[in-house]
């Protein structure tokens, strides 16, 4: 079976990839400083599901210069037509190495969610996905939320990568992860290794919520997922 057919039920998200929170150049308040990291992380993912022709979706922010569209705790930082990740603005483009394809799909979002008054849920399900795999920024916020909510709307199986993902710093990331693997019960994680993407996969057990969620503990004997 050629490859689009096998992952053809599979999207990769990647979430907030943008300078204005992974680029210290920036000088950005929205800067994540355990987000300077992942840019090769990511890009490495999205190259390797383009080789197996998996759908891949960049979820970003782009806000109005006044913040009219900005969760209500934000928009004290929008005033005189500055704030982060204005439309249009250097902020909003992707991080150095990230690049759209014309296969790709762009979503915007303005809240922590991307399903959240979005069109993803509906983009996806006629495009036949099941599954997806989540990378980017930041972890206990916009990535925690968006999964939670696919776990909601019924997908099969969802990955976090856990060094394609990131939070302000190491210690945020690291109590998320450990959250998500109280949560999810007998959960696992995925990691991208020498050899590529590597997402690995064993069911649940009965203690758990049952449901095919794939987080973040490292565990032995288990089966590949996007592993080659």
């Amino acid at each position: 079976m050629g490859a689009a057919n096998k992952w053809s039920d599979t999207a990769v998200l990647v979430i907030d990839m943008q300078k204005e929170f992974v680029d210290p150049a920036m000088g950005s308040l929205a800067f994540l400083a355990g987000g300077e990291a992942i840019p090769p992380a990511v890009t490495q993912a999205v190259e390797l599901a383009r080789e197996r022709g998996i759908f891949v979706v960049w979820v970003v922010r782009e806000h109005d210069p006044d913040g009219r569209d900005v969760e209500l705790f934000r928009r004290r930082f929008y005033s005189g037509g500055k704030g982060p990740a204005m439309k249009a603005s250097q902020g909003a483009a992707m991080a150095d190495g990230l690049v759209f394809k014309e296969e790709d799909y762009k979503l915007v979002k303005t809240r922590f969610s991307s399903c959240f008054a979005t069109n993803l849920d509906s983009l996806l399900k006629t495009s036949g996905i099941k599954n997806l795999v989540v990378v980017g920024v930041q972890t206990p916020n916009c990535v925690r939320q968006t999964v939670f909510d696919a776990v909601a709307l019924d997908y099969e199986k969802i990955t976090v990568i856990v060094d394609a993902t990131a939070a302000a710093n190491p210690e945020i990331h690291i109590a998320n992860v450990r959250h998500e693997e109280h949560w999810g019960g007998d959960t696992n994680l995925g990691r991208l290794g020498s050899s590529g993407l590597i997402v690995l996969h064993a069911s649940t057990n009965e203690t758990s919520i049952g449901l095919d969620v794939w987080f973040f503990r490292e565990k032995k004997n288990m089966v590949g997922f996007i592993s080659i």
